[in-house]
């Protein structure tokens, strides 16, 4: 379980987050919705331990372990994971070796990557000239690797077509062990329930990632503070129809 208690956050001086209390349990998934601004980025860059994000209030536990001034590689090797959304272009390191730095072993690099439809970027350098749908891909390819328990997806359908969104949201909804309603959903809810463990975090602008993943919970950030939950697609609806300051006037 990630538990994180009345966190604020400082980053060179100035506030970005205050009084966050948020818990995903195992299993579970939550979406994130928020103005640019609001500090959606900087609450999963301080759940994955950037140093310039400064905690100066609160605690974040995960699997029972406080992780509030742990560093990243403790973190990642507590079975915490993110898919960022610019993630750098890093020269001399090949796809495939990634891969296998993620996983901390050598792992048959293709018959993963055969999924995601990559096989033929695994000698390229990281990100090296990749479109926005590629990156994406490469994004999960390295999560799929890692395989960690609380996975982090910074705006996951930013600069994604729609042929590459239906993989990508499918390939979210596998390795969060969720069957993705495009796929059709054939287990009982209480099989589906107890066979998860996997926990994830969501940022989305569009929504469109909820047209793959089946999510237990949205949560609105505005202003750096967490300002309402409830139904993803209510959420999202409400947004799209008053926007964002309507929708969190009942809360703030």
């Amino acid at each position: 379980m990630l538990i994180i208690e009345d966190l604020r956050v400082e980053l060179a001086g100035r506030t970005l987050l205050k009084d966050i209390d948020l818990q995903i349990r195992p299993g579970e998934t939550h979406i994130l919705f928020g103005p640019n601004g609001s500090g959606k980025t900087s609450l999963l860059m301080t759940i994955m331990g950037y140093p310039q994000y400064v905690v100066k209030k609160g605690k974040i536990t995960f699997g029972g372990t406080d992780i509030t001034h742990a560093p990243i590689n403790e973190r990642a090797a507590l079975g915490i994971g993110m898919s960022y959304q610019r993630p750098p272009t890093i020269n001399g390191l090949k796809t495939r070796q990634m891969l296998d730095i993620c996983a901390k072993r050598t792992i048959d690099a293709g018959e993963m990557a055969r999924s995601l439809n990559f096989e033929d970027f695994l000698d390229r350098d990281i990100n090296a000239g990749f479109s926005g749908g590629e990156i994406k891909r490469s994004e999960l390819l390295q999560l799929k690797a890692q395989n960690p328990d609380l996975m982090l997806f910074d705006e996951p359908e930013s600069g994604v077509d729609i042929e590459n969104m239906a993989l990508i949201g499918t390939t979210i909804a596998q390795i969060l062990e969720k069957e993705s309603p495009r796929a059709g959903n054939t287990k009982p809810v209480a099989q589906q329930w107890k066979e998860r463990t996997k926990m994830g975090l969501i940022i989305t602008h569009t929504g469109y990632i909820l047209d793959y993943v089946p999510a237990d919970k949205g949560q609105v950030l505005f202003n750096g503070v967490l300002a309402c939950a409830g139904n993803p697609r209510e959420i999202f609806q409400c947004i799209g129809q008053l926007g964002y300051e309507e929708c969190v006037k009942c809360t703030l």
